[in-house]
């Protein structure tokens, strides 16, 4: 599947070919602290896949509670978070962030990981009342 994105002010623009049926929900608490939520959904690619159409992200490496180094793909400018890739023999294992997906309403999660780390209220989000808008 083709897809494209951005960060939320726009400096920094992708395309990136993608498997629809490689989405997944992360519950590690590497991603619930890059994200300030209680998981993070992610599009698994390679990065060969990817193509940087503009701007350019800043990047922080952080080595997992698995011991593997995973790097942050950021906007310097407004802290969206973009892509995360590998190092050594993980170097094409990338991930493309949904949030910054425009065709993400088509992508849904097929899998969870790190669920021992999942908020322990995660199952009652559904049950919340909710408003279309605020």
């Amino acid at each position: 599947m083709q897809i494209d994105g951005q960060c939320h002010c726009g400096k920094i623009t992708y395309e990136a070919e993608i498997d629809p049926e490689a989405v997944s929900v992360c519950h590690c608490t590497d991603c619930q602290m890059l994200t300030g939520s209680p998981f993070r959904v992610t599009a698994i690619c390679s990065g060969a896949d990817v193509r940087l159409t503009g701007g350019a992200p800043k990047v922080y490496g952080k080595r997992g509670d698995n011991g593997r180094m995973r790097f942050q793909h950021f906007c310097a400018d407004c802290g969206s978070p973009l892509f995360t890739s590998g190092e050594g023999d993980q170097a094409d294992d990338w991930g493309i962030r949904w949030g910054s997906i425009r065709q993400r309403n088509a992508l849904r999660p097929v899998r969870q990981i790190w669920c021992q780390s999942a908020a322990v209220w995660i199952d009652a989000v559904p049950l919340l009342p909710g408003r279309p808008q605020d």
